[in-house]
């Protein structure tokens, strides 16, 4: 009985050890991986470390020898250019001078706009004084006043009944030719105002520029002088417009003078012929 009872006992046992077998194999693997492992000591070198300290020392000596003799090199170079550049191309000494020529420029345009703000109003009557402050006051805002103002000074077209169709015809076409011409001078004024800002406003970038902006500044101050030459010809195409009304205007009166005369000479002959 007592050997049954051992033997009974011993079966229970290895059974729940086969039932637990799986846990027993996961906190074996557990402890291994928490237990540390034992490494090298302090005073015996592994030889990884020797391998991987020559391998550091060789990729130095090569920066140092390759690539910082290059880098050297280049260095080298952009100092020559920067000292270059400095000293040849653009050289303190002479962009002062630039500024200070470019400083004394700009008090001649200042002196040159006073002279163009110079009072030059004569007249003492009311309406051509009124017209002759619309003709200088630079303001494109009244030139839509010129035409009333001018009617108030020199006249409207005679009526058909005071005069002949050619003659109001010449008339006509002078006071819209001299009425043209006033309007554009009040615009070609206001131009100039605006020619004179932009050129003050060039002259104080020139100053501030840096050497490698000025060139930029340069090119701006090109196409304003374009324009200006533009506007500079539109005024004298006004001019030479009024030059050929003028001229058309003496040629008129001549073929009216000869109409009177063929006029007068054929009533004369009519006079006669009655007699």
């Amino acid at each position: 009985m007592k050997k049954a009872s051992i033997r009974e006992a011993l079966r229970n046992f290895t059974g729940k050890l086969r039932a637990r077998k799986l846990a027993c194999v996961a906190v074996l693997v557990i402890a291994m991986l928490i237990i540390p492992q034992p490494s090298q000591g302090q005073f015996i070198p592994s030889p990884c470390c020797a391998i991987l300290a020559s391998g550091l020392g060789s990729i130095a000596g090569a920066i140092t020898n390759v690539v910082g003799s290059a880098l050297n090199a280049i260095n080298s170079t952009l100092t020559s250019i920067a000292d270059f550049q400095r000293v040849i191309v653009w050289p303190q000494d002479l962009i002062d001078r630039a500024r200070a020529a470019v400083g004394s420029i700009q008090g001649i345009f200042n002196n040159i706009r006073g002279l163009g703000r110079v009072a030059v109003a004569s007249a003492t009557l009311p309406e051509p004084r009124q017209l002759e402050q619309t003709l200088l006051s630079r303001d494109p805002a009244q030139i839509s006043s010129v035409a009333s103002q001018y009617t108030a000074v020199y006249s409207s077209v005679p009526l058909p009944t005071d005069a002949s169709p050619q003659v109001r015809d010449l008339i006509d076409m002078t006071d819209a030719a001299a009425q043209a011409a006033m309007k554009r001078a009040i615009a070609i004024d206001a131009i100039a105002e605006l020619e004179l800002d932009a050129a003050d406003r060039i002259i104080q970038e020139v100053r501030a520029a840096a050497p490698g902006s000025a060139p930029i500044v340069e090119a701006g101050a090109a196409a304003w002088l374009v324009r200006a030459n533009a506007h500079t010809q539109a005024a004298l195409t006004e001019m030479m417009r009024l030059r050929a009304i003028d001229l058309a205007n003496a040629g008129a009166e001549m073929k009216l003078g000869a109409q009177s005369g063929a006029e007068l000479r054929g009533n004369v002959t009519d006079a006669l012929r009655r007699r």
